[in-house]
């Protein structure tokens, strides 16, 4: 019980971080996919996001790294479904302006067109899951 409550205590900090930011704006979302292209070439200010991102993918694998025993994180291959799997995510998180977790923070803050990211993002995965067991991808 308090293993749930310490992950829905992190996750509330997350959402709070993430609205607060202002990373859940499909327009700070767009300015990190165009890279300022169109508007004279990059600047700090479109790369916030990106280097965010950068950021915490770094904090994650250094919390990974000093907190997950061996054993708790597989190898796991890479497929010839993954470069094209997470292009098609990137595609869809650059329409919706939204990855999972800051679809949430929209649904939050009260933005209900976040329900259409929701929706997209199930039907995504049950898509996935369909085309799984039906052409035998392995899991």
């Amino acid at each position: 019980m308090i293993a749930h409550l310490a992950v829905a205590a992190f996750g509330l900090a997350l959402g709070v971080v993430v609205s607060a930011s202002g990373l859940s704006d499909w327009g700070e979302v767009h300015r990190m996919f165009s890279l300022g292209i169109g508007q004279g070439g990059p600047a700090i200010p479109d790369l916030r996001l990106l280097l965010g991102f950068g950021g915490a993918v770094a904090l994650a694998i250094a919390g990974f790294r000093a907190f997950a025993r061996h054993d708790d994180l597989p190898a796991k291959p890479v497929r010839w479904g993954t470069v094209p799997g997470a292009m098609l995510f990137g595609v869809g998180w650059a329409i919706a302006g939204a990855c999972p977790g800051a679809a949430l923070v929209q649904l939050g803050e009260g933005k209900f067109a976040a329900l259409a990211s929701l929706a997209g993002i199930l039907a995504g995965a049950w898509l996935h899951d369909r085309l799984r067991k039906r052409l035998g991808w392995a899991r």
